[in-house]
C-alpha cells in the first residue's frame, strides 16, 4: 500500500491512518450537494473529504473533527500541504464531544460501520470500522445538535448498515432526502448507499450509480463525470 494518494489538485499521505485512501470518501465528497457556508466532516481519516470539498466550494469554511491521534496528525498534514489551507480547521475530538457555537450548512462522514463483525487486530483500525465509540444513535444525536434547520448531513453506509441507519435518523426526525444506490459494476449487487438528510421530510429522491463496467478497472461515464475533477487518470 503506497504512502500517498496523487489527486489532480493535491496529495494525501496515508502512512499514519488505519484506514486509507478509498472509493467511499471519494464517491461521498464528490456526491454530496456543496454549500458556501460553514461544513462539518466527522471522522476525517486522511482529511480526504474535507479537502475535496475545499477543492468544490470557493469560500466555505470546513472543520474537520476525528477522535483519533493519528488520524488527527494526518489529516493535519494533509491539510497543511494544500492549497486551501487557510479555510479549513482541524481538531483533535469525539464529536460527542465537539463543542461548536457555529452551526452547519453541511455535515459529512464516512463513518464507522460494522455492527457485530469480527473486529480487526489493531485497536485504530477497529475504530475507524466499527461503531463502538461512534453509534448511529450517537451520530444523528450529534448531527441534530450542530446542523442549521435548513442544513444537509450527507453520509455513505453499506446496504444493510444504510437501512438500519435510515431508521433509527427517522425515528429522531432526521430524514432521508436524497439517496444513491452504488453498484460496483453491472453484475452485482448494491454495496453502498449514498445519502442526503435533512430536519424536513420532502419527497425522496432516488439515484443509481454503477461504478465499473463489466470489464475491471474500465469505469462507467457517470462515474468518470462526477469524479473527474479529483483523479488523475480520469
Amino acid at each position: 500500500m503506497s504512502h500517498s494518494f496523487q489527486f489532480k489538485q493535491f496529495t494525501i499521505q496515508q502512512d499514519l491512518c488505519a484506514m486509507k485512501v478509498g472509493t467511499d470518501g471519494v464517491l461521498l465528497g464528490a456526491w454530496s450537494n456543496v454549500k458556501e457556508g460553514n461544513i462539518l466532516d466527522i471522522g476525517s481519516g486522511t482529511g480526504l473529504i474535507a479537502i475535496l470539498l475545499a477543492q468544490r466550494t470557493k469560500s466555505a469554511l470546513i472543520t474537520a473533527i476525528d477522535i483519533n491521534q493519528n488520524a488527527y496528525l494526518q489529516t493535519l498534514q494533509n491539510v497543511n500541504e494544500c492549497k486551501w489551507k487557510e479555510r479549513i480547521l482541524v481538531f483533535h475530538s469525539s464529536v460527542q464531544d465537539f463543542k461548536s457555537e457555529t452551526k452547519y450548512d453541511l455535515i459529512i462522514s464516512n463513518p464507522p460501520y460494522f455492527i457485530d463483525s469480527t473486529k480487526a487486530p489493531q485497536h485504530e483500525r477497529n475504530t475507524a470500522r466499527h461503531t463502538d465509540e461512534l453509534s448511529f444513535l450517537d451520530l444523528i444525536t450529534a448531527v441534530k445538535r450542530l446542523l442549521k434547520k435548513d442544513g444537509l448531513f450527507v453520509l455513505i453506509l453499506p446496504t444493510e448498515e444504510a437501512q438500519l441507519f435510515i431508521k433509527e435518523a427517522q425515528e429522531k426526525e432526521l430524514y432521508l432526502n436524497r439517496k444513491c444506490l452504488v453498484k460496483p459494476n453491472s453484475n452485482k449487487a448494491v454495496k453502498r448507499i449514498l445519502m442526503e438528510f435533512s430536519l424536513y421530510n420532502p419527497e425522496l429522491k432516488e439515484e443509481e450509480l454503477t461504478i465499473e463496467t463489466e470489464k475491471r478497472h474500465q469505469y462507467t461515464k457517470e462515474y468518470i463525470i462526477l469524479t473527474q475533477d479529483y483523479y488523475l487518470n480520469f
